[in-house]
């Protein structure tokens, strides 16, 4: 089949009430993920030949602009909210069902990935890759699939974001804001030492949860223009006053080596950048759907969004299908050898391409995971049986149990 014919295939089959702004928006957070990840994220090879995370934000800091473009999470849980919150109200059974539904989507692929992982860990092994570079690339593997989890508690609390938005409207993601201003002010303000390790993690759940009760109360209608510019500005104003008053740590993704960071757990600056986005997103929303109505443009969306959980999580397996053959050639440049120099930059955006390639070819065969295993039958236990196992045993690897 032609190029022409599949975007005519795709425009016919695409239902006249499809909400083009909204599959735009997501297909684009989505391929922030991957992009991300690959230019912000590097290698250095030892000199026992194995491969370790590195990352050039150790060495350009000034690259931390960057990560406020590629952090695109806000409008990932906002159009994952509002996208929620239609499929709620229009579900044909009860809210169990609906939710199991929605949680077997999302845990059907990461089984995979994990599972097949579980088994090239020995095969590569026993190739002769190092143990850290297993141990490395089990890392990356698994790096992304927290998003999963925190996505699926969230999902389950679609019900009581529905009455929140209905009662509060765009006001309901307050108090998440709220909550976790206090938790950064006492980690990191002047009885920070007297605080308990673990207090970051409370922010976890009000931090991921405040842009996906935005897109639900937007979803419900509850989110004007005015509220979007209000959004967007208090945002922008708000991430500003963190970053030069504050002293946020610029980067919102981890840096090797930094004592802070913004994203693991969510600190108040990653909620403003979340809030400026979701601003900017409603307010683009007509456009969007207007520049999407084009079949040109509206094809990609549309298999970016079919791909999505096979794209969040074989990306990095992507990257280091050619960061590994790469390590037996030594240093290469924008692959194995050290992110930090400008010439590394200028290779490694050379080397998106390829990774890019690597995925669709690895996707093709990995979006089987995407599609239901089977119900009911003993072979389809069986499966869903050993794949828990394999993925067990993967994420007892990769955390460094084992």
């Amino acid at each position: 089949m032609t190029l022409a014919a599949t975007i005519e295939k795709i425009e016919a089959r695409t239902p006249a009430h499809r909400d083009r702004a909204i599959d735009g928006l997501r297909a684009l957070a989505l391929l922030a993920v991957p992009t991300g990840h690959w230019l912000l994220g590097g290698f250095t090879l030892g000199d026992d030949g194995a491969l370790r995370n590195a990352s050039p934000l150790s060495a350009f800091g000034f690259f931390a602009p960057m990560s406020w473009v590629l952090q695109m999470l806000g409008i990932f849980f906002l159009v994952g909210g509002y996208a929620s919150v239609l499929s709620y109200h229009r579900r044909p059974g009860s809210t169990g069902q609906w939710l199991r539904q929605r949680v077997a989507r999302l845990g059907r692929p990461v089984l995979g990935v994990t599972a097949v992982w579980a088994v090239l860990i020995p095969v590569l092994s026993a190739l002769g890759v190092p143990g850290t570079t297993l141990r490395t690339g089990s890392t990356l593997v698994i790096q992304p699939l927290w998003f999963v989890g925190v996505y699926t508690v969230i999902t389950a609390l679609t019900p009581y974001c529905v009455r929140a938005a209905r009662r509060l409207g765009v006001w309901a993601a307050a108090p998440l804001l709220i909550s976790v201003a206090v938790v950064d002010v006492l980690r990191y303000g002047p009885y920070a030492d007297a605080m308990p390790s673990w207090l970051s993690m409370v922010n976890i759940l009000p931090g991921w949860l405040f842009a996906y009760q935005l897109g639900v109360s937007w979803g419900e209608g509850r989110i004007t223009k005015r509220h979007a510019r209000a959004l967007l500005i208090g945002g922008t104003a708000l991430f500003a006053v963190l970053l030069l008053a504050f002293h946020y740590p610029a980067s919102m993704v981890g840096v090797p080596g930094e004592a802070r960071t913004n994203s693991h757990p969510p600190s108040l600056l990653v909620l403003a950048l979340a809030a400026a986005q979701s601003g900017a997103a409603i307010l683009l929303r007509d456009r969007i759907a207007a520049l999407l109505a084009r079949p040109a443009l509206w094809a990609p969306v549309v298999i970016i969004n079919l791909s999505a959980m096979t794209i969040l999580c074989w990306h990095q397996t992507a990257m280091l299908a050619a960061a590994v053959p790469g390590s037996w050639l030594g240093a290469v440049p924008g692959l194995t050898a050290s992110p930090d120099t400008l010439g590394w930059v200028a290779a490694r955006v050379a080397w998106l391409p390829v990774f890019a390639v690597l995925l669709v070819v690895i996707g093709k065969y990995a979006r089987v995971f995407e599609s239901p295993w089977g119900t009911g039958t003993r072979a389809a236990k069986v499966r869903r049986a050993v794949a828990g196992l394999l993925a067990a045993g993967f994420a007892v690897f990769a955390l460094g149990l084992a």
